[in-house]
């Protein structure tokens, strides 16, 4: 009877990642130019540098060379972000793709780095089970995966080339191994803990703030009296330190380029916006209530609030909550500025509406069951509904000249060409060119003097009409023109 029991559970798991699969193959070819593409062309610029000119883990390069992200000229294209391993490792499957006479162009590149987010975001899923399952149960671990893999939010966050679904992937898991460790003081959960946990610090270091409250609260509450001692918390310690050197060894190392590390000061609390007002409005009101739970979806997240008791286990969810708040608070004006900073909080927002989707499944005595699920099934349908009502814009182009300009060029222009490129200091334009250039116009002599020989653009304001009367256009339609640079009057 347990073992159907069980079967029947994974069975339920396993449909649940395949849905969630489904759903996030929802235009997986468009070209890279949707929400965010600013950010997402700059991760997948580093996997194409990696693809054309080698896998250099330790020096990381994109298509932007102007001074805008650092301050500092950048005439190498360097990108000192997180560690580039994903880079690398979806540069080696490209390469290993090539190498077995599967033809395609740089495009490929797109497709291939959203299937490897799709795969770690599935994995995160399989992650939040196994952890709800260790800490609460086998149902609230079920809802849970079922709320990560079918929220809207979500199955966008899911599948952008960017490093939160796999910091998801490190981050869950390493919390899991942790968890374990922390129970059993097994040595295989301490290595595993070590090895996901380092390579989710080297993507993003501020997953500690969320995660870590609990695994610490997780460690005094479980192991207090006389199972903890001093062996084990010297293991626990050394694990924390294991975790955090190869961060702090990546960040050493890239202080030797400065001009390829991108301003971060304001991502904490420009503009005084912390515990503003506005903090409160956009964070808790815009993206947790509209965006993420599409309004409806506070039901039953208040519900779950509601129900966290003051068991032990419920606690790691109080202070999983909690170190979501502190992660909120320290990156105050990143976190308002860009909504895919909080797609690292879905985890804990899925386990506490999973909590109370089941309080409407299973209501307490003196309330109508049939009123209760009936609820349940109103409010998720809200909910979803709701939500991908404002998310659904996130999939689509909204400048497709860019995408017709930028293959333009990159069939016309020699390979090692560097263009001008203005659009604003977004390099999503610049990275449909594959060539290496400039996201902005201005200081064209100057750009000139850097090696800058083409100038495309689909604004045809005065800078490129002035260009256009000096130098010879190779290609103009009505929608865009790429200007030869190299014989102007």
């Amino acid at each position: 009877m347990l073992m159907e029991k069980q079967i029947k559970n994974y069975l339920l798991l396993a449909v649940i990642i395949v849905l969630g699969l489904v759903l996030r193959l929802y235009r997986i070819d468009f070209p890279l130019a949707d929400w965010h593409s600013w950010r997402q062309v700059d991760t997948a610029g580093v996997t194409r540098e990696f693809v054309k000119n080698g896998i250099d883990l330790l020096h990381p390069k994109y298509m932007d060379i102007s001074s805008i992200p650092s301050g500092f000229a950048n005439p190498e294209g360097y990108r000192m972000v997180e560690f580039p391993f994903i880079n690398g490792l979806t540069a080696g499957i490209a390469q290993i793709i090539k190498q077995a006479g599967v033809s395609g162009g740089w495009t490929e590149i797109v497709r291939l780095e959203r299937l490897v987010s799709v795969a770690f975001s599935l994995g995160a899923i399989l992650g939040m089970y196994l952890l709800v399952k260790e800490i609460l149960d086998e149902r609230i671990a079920l809802i849970s995966a079922a709320v990560m893999a079918f929220l809207p939010f979500n199955i966008y966050y899911s599948r952008v080339v960017l490093p939160e679904p796999k910091l998801l992937f490190f981050s869950v898991f390493s919390s899991w191994f942790c968890y374990r460790f922390i129970q059993k003081g097994k040595w295989p959960d301490w290595f595993l803990w070590i090895i996901t946990g380092s390579l989710a610090t080297l993507l993003k270091p501020m997953w500690l703030l969320i995660f870590g409250p609990a695994l610490i609260w997780a460690a005094i509450r479980i192991r207090r009296g006389g199972v903890f001692n001093f062996r084990w918390g010297l293991k626990f310690a050394l694990g924390w330190v294991a975790v955090l050197t190869p961060f702090f060894l990546w960040r050493g190392w890239i202080a030797q380029f400065p001009s390829g590390i991108p301003a971060s000061s304001w991502l904490y609390n420009a503009g005084g916006l912390r515990w503003r007002p506005a903090w409160f409005r956009w964070l808790l009101a815009d993206r947790l209530g509209r965006l993420i739970l599409g309004y409806w979806g506070m039901i039953p997240f208040g519900l779950g609030v509601i129900t966290l008791s003051g068991k032990k286990e419920d606690w790691f969810f109080h202070w999983w909550l909690f170190g979501g708040l502190i992660y909120l608070s320290v990156f105050a004006t990143g976190n308002v500025t860009h909504d895919y900073y909080q797609a690292i909080l879905v985890p804990v927002i899925a386990v506490i509406v999973a909590k109370g989707l089941y309080l409407l499944w299973k209501p307490p005595a003196g309330i109508s069951q049939l009123m209760a699920r009936g609820s349940l099934v109103v409010i998720s349908v809200l909910t979803l509904g709701f939500s991908w009502f404002h998310v659904r814009d996130y999939f689509n182009i909204n400048h497709p000249e860019i995408i017709e300009a930028g293959q333009a060029a990159d069939r016309i222009l020699p390979a090692d060409a560097k263009v001008v490129v203005p659009y604003g200091g977004d390099t999503a334009f610049l990275f449909q060119t594959n060539r290496l250039g400039w996201p902005v116009g201005g200081a064209i002599e100057d750009k000139i003097s850097l090696g800058a020989t083409h100038y495309i653009s689909v604004n045809f304001d005065e800078e490129t009409k002035e260009l256009m009367d000096k130098c010879p256009s190779l290609l103009k339609t009505n929608r865009f023109v790429i200007i030869d640079l190299k014989d102007c009057k």
